[in-house]
C-alpha cells in the first residue's frame, strides 16, 4: 500500500496560481487511480479532480474546470494539480488520494494524505 504527502499549499491572493504535489511510497503508484479533494471548515470534503492510473484521463469538478489542471509523473510517483486564477471559495484544505478505480466519490478511494492548506485571500 502507497503512503501519500501532499505539499505545496499556502497563502495566495485572488488570481494567483499554485501548484500542490502530491508524493507516494512504494512500488505500486502506478496502480492507482489518483484524485485531490478539498475540505473549507464546517463543509464536508468535495471532490476536485483525479486521473486515471496511465493519466490518459482526467476529471474536474465544475467549479475548478479551465484553472485547475491535474498531471502525474508515474516515473517520479508524485501527481500534481495546477491551480491558475485562483479564488476565495478555493480555500481548504487539499488532500490527495488513491484508488482502485477513478471516482468523484471519497469513498472509493482507500489511501489519504494528511492534507496541505491553501488559503486565498480577496
Amino acid at each position: 500500500q502507497v503512503q501519500l504527502v501532499e505539499s505545496g499549499g499556502g497563502l495566495v491572493q485572488a488570481g494567483g496560481s499554485l501548484r500542490l504535489s502530491c508524493a507516494a511510497s512504494g512500488r505500486t503508484f502506478s496502480r492507482y487511480a489518483m484524485g485531490w479533494f478539498r475540505q473549507a471548515p464546517g463543509q464536508e470534503r468535495e471532490f476536485v479532480s483525479a486521473i486515471s492510473r496511465n493519466g490518459d484521463s482526467t476529471y474536474y469538478a465544475d467549479s475548478v474546470k479551465g484553472r485547475f489542471t491535474i498531471s502525474r509523473d508515474n516515473a517520479k510517483n508524485t501527481v500534481y494539480l495546477q491551480m491558475n486564477k485562483l479564488k476565495p471559495e478555493d480555500t481548504g484544505a487539499y488532500y490527495c488520494a488513491a484508488g482502485w478505480a477513478v471516482s468523484t466519490s471519497p469513498k472509493v478511494y482507500d489511501v489519504w494524505g494528511q492534507g496541505t492548506q491553501v488559503t486565498v485571500s480577496s
